[in-house]
């Protein structure tokens, strides 16, 4: 079976083509390029790359956030665009577990870390156990304060995982991995395909935009 993985939920773009268990190709880059300019000519260029026709993909994996808004809109809008036009199974992981997943090695609780601006993250707080990613903590946007308070009361070694870990390390307490999103991974972390009709993003927190407005109509 061969699957299309899809990250485009913050700055850096991660796309792989697997076959089975099998990574045939990927990219993975942090460029600071716009993604609707960047992702249909990384996919292109995988697919063809592990020599594959686009008909050849029998499903598609995207992260579904927390993130960019802007970033999983694109993402989501074009699985959702190619499992209906190739009649492809349609897989959501979160973005979150997906960057976490990247950890292999970790044994402690891993912290995958996106910044929300404002001194506040999108977070969750997952574990290795038995070769499988365990959540511990789920996804949510929170202050990096009260994270540090909750994993303080959790009283076990932590790690933060994530280019935005690194930018915020100054506000953190514990090592900082930068990892960069590696699609690939998201292949292990999927349960049942979803209906591409249905499939809409996990912002988790409304954008600025929507607050805004939001609190016009209260102020009405």
């Amino acid at each position: 079976m061969n699957y299309l993985l899809i990250d485009t939920s913050n700055q850096p773009l991660s796309v792989a083509i697997t076959q089975d268990d099998k990574v045939l190709n990927e990219i993975n880059t942090n460029e600071k390029t716009n993604h609707s300019v960047q992702l249909m000519p990384a996919i292109s260029k995988v697919i063809t790359d592990s020599q594959l026709t686009k008909e050849d993909i029998d499903a598609i994996v995207v992260a579904e956030g927390p993130g960019s808004y802007t970033g999983l809109r694109i993402g989501v809008t074009v699985a959702k665009t190619l499992a209906y036009a190739l009649n492809a199974e349609l897989y959501g992981v979160s973005s979150l577990k997906a960057l976490a997943a990247t950890a292999t090695e970790e044994t402690g609780l891993i912290v995958p870390i996106f910044d929300a601006r404002r001194e506040a993250v999108y977070t969750g707080v997952y574990k290795n156990e038995n070769g499988q990613l365990k959540q511990i903590i789920e996804d949510q946007y929170i202050t990096i304060k009260s994270l540090l308070d909750l994993l303080h009361e959790l009283d076990e070694p932590y790690k933060f995982i994530g280019t935005d870990s690194e930018k915020l390390k100054s506000l953190l307490d514990n090592p900082c991995i930068p990892n960069l999103p590696q699609a690939k991974y998201m292949q292990s972390l999927i349960d049942q395909p979803t209906d591409v009709h249905q499939f809409t993003p996990n912002y988790i927190k409304v954008s600025e935009a929507e607050r805004n407005w939001l609190n016009q109509q209260n102020k009405s």
